[in-house]
């Protein structure tokens, strides 16, 4: 049985930490939203109350007083929209469960709907981004499916390794240098696969291009016949802002400068790992904003997590991480 390649396998992998990522995204804040308004249709007793306190925080809330039908005072804080309406001083409908010894107040106003949709609006968001992830993963696998049935060009290249100075995502990035029986120089941008490591100096390629001269994205296939995804349009012109090696694209391994035991097993160097850090920053972060962010709230302190984790660790994916 045939394993599925680094590319498809790095693919999968972005697309199952997406759809299992907005999976619990949607989950948690779903579930939330379904006690939400379970509580909310058990309120039935109404009251009216003061405002106390508006224009609290940057969605400009409101801190309500309200008492019970038991006579026990109540201080709560709703998120509204008409926040010109309820401004200091004015009356504020609340809706509560009469048989709850400790009840929770609900805006009466059918209208004041802001808790609910910041549960229900962050599910469609995520959706959406989600739906927009996971397409770039199929548009690529698709656009390379349809490039390499195009015959191929015999060309030149040489595998350029670059580096760009950015915090967020792995520095290297893999390249081929391509030059055409007239000379013509292209550059274009690849998923790095495990041959390329072993691959020095000029070979014999094969190059997959769209008709007419476009320079859209660019299949290329080495002489062993493994084919590389590609990333970006096919360029005329070395990448700016970009370093690359002047020498042989064999990357140094830190290994080569130790003398080993014969009984060493050597592994090979796998990306997976700073996924797993990644994901786990990403989720530390989300953590932290949450709290900050929404006066210490579980709830979206989890959702922060989860969207922060997801998201972090998708983009690495789509990045195509060097190992």
């Amino acid at each position: 049985m045939r394993l599925p390649g680094p590319a498809l396998r790095m693919g999968l992998l972005g697309v199952a930490v997406t759809l299992t990522g907005y999976a619990l995204f949607a989950a948690w804040l779903g579930l939330h939203a379904q006690r939400y308004a379970d509580a909310r249709d058990r309120a039935t007793a109404t009251a009216t109350g003061v405002v106390v306190a508006d224009g609290i925080g940057d969605d400009e809330d409101i801190r309500v007083r309200w008492t019970d039908a038991e006579g026990h005072a109540h201080v709560q804080r709703f998120p509204v929209y008409d926040t010109d309406r309820y401004t200091k001083g004015a009356r504020f409908p609340v809706a509560y469960d009469p048989d709850d010894p400790a009840p929770k107040g609900f805006p009466a106003d059918g209208d004041e709907t802001a808790t609910e949709d910041d549960l229900i609006a962050p599910v469609v968001l995520g959706g959406v981004a989600a739906l927009l992830l996971t397409s770039v993963w199929v548009w690529r696998g698709l656009r390379f499916r349809l490039r390499v049935r195009r015959p191929g060009l015999p060309m030149t290249g040489r595998v350029r390794y670059g580096r760009r100075r950015a915090a967020w995502r792995d520095p290297m990035t893999t390249w081929m240098s391509l030059t055409a029986p007239e000379d013509a120089r292209y550059w274009q941008r690849v998923m790095w696969h495990p041959v390329l490591d072993e691959t020095s100096g000029e070979v014999e390629v094969s190059v997959h291009r769209a008709g007419n001269g476009s320079l859209s994205p660019a299949a290329v296939t080495l002489p062993d016949g493994t084919r590389l995804v590609p990333l970006g349009k096919l360029r005329r012109y070395r990448p700016m802002f970009m370093s690359f090696d002047d020498h042989d694209a064999v990357r140094a391994d830190l290994r080569d400068a130790f003398v080993l035991p014969a009984d060493t097993v050597v592994r090979p160097a796998r990306p997976w790992w700073r996924g797993a850090v990644t994901a786990a920053s990403g989720t530390a972060l989300g953590v932290l904003a949450g709290f900050v962010l929404t006066d210490a709230s579980v709830v979206a302190a989890v959702a922060f997590a989860l969207c922060a984790g997801t998201l972090l660790t998708s983009v690495w994916a789509l990045s195509s991480p060097q190992p």
